[in-house]
């Protein structure tokens, strides 16, 4: 799978955002294999079901989740696409910070050479 990423600032605010909270990572988690209720998720954590369903918001609107009605039901599930856009994105941010730290590598190891006359 090809995955382009080009997200404006904002979009890439909002998904750092939302994975900046370890209970919506594990959100994430639970539904990267399967939709499960919105109900099922919030008896799984000690905070209320309204706080569950402001962690699902965050993640719905950095699009990382999709959610979808089904009769009374509300059902989530983790979006796989977006899931590896953020992969990418992490990949080139290390990328960058590898490469920065090479170059301060090479020039630390040019300092302690010894100069020959």
């Amino acid at each position: 799978m090809v995955v382009h990423v080009e997200l404006s600032e904002t979009e890439m605010d909002r998904l750092f955002h939302a994975l900046s909270a370890s209970t919506r990572r594990d959100i994430l988690r639970r539904t990267m294999t399967k939709e499960i209720t919105v109900s099922e998720l919030a008896r799984e954590y000690d905070m209320s079901f309204s706080a569950v369903q402001k962690h699902i918001s965050v993640l719905e609107e950095a699009q990382l989740i999709v959610k979808r009605a089904a009769g009374r039901e509300r059902l989530v599930r983790a979006d796989p696409q977006r899931i590896a856009q953020a992969r990418v994105l992490l990949a080139q941010y290390e990328d960058l910070w590898r490469a920065r730290v090479d170059r301060l590598d090479a020039l630390l190891a040019e300092s302690v050479e010894p100069t020959t006359p």
